[in-house]
């Protein structure tokens, strides 16, 4: 699915595909957690949705994701 966002770091306005559906679109907008909504996605594609902020973005920001921190980060959210 096409997703559409500004980011909230550069303002750039991207579309990025997205393998996910409109089920689990409904299923964040009604309140279930993004890690939860779509757990097919990796810590940067959920990001993506949440801000808009792509993951070289992050990388120019903070360093990027890693597998590391995408478990640990998951366990606490």
């Amino acid at each position: 699915m096409l997703i559409a966002r500004i980011s909230q770091y550069s303002g750039e306005f991207r579309e990025l595909d997205l393998d996910i559906t409109q089920e689990q679109i409904d299923k964040y907008n009604e309140g279930e957690l993004l890690q939860n909504a779509f757990p097919n996605l990796s810590k940067a594609d959920r990001e993506y949705l949440k801000s808009g902020i792509t993951d070289e973005e992050w990388k120019e920001m903070v360093g990027g994701f890693s597998d590391v921190e995408d478990e640990v980060e998951d366990d606490n959210e």
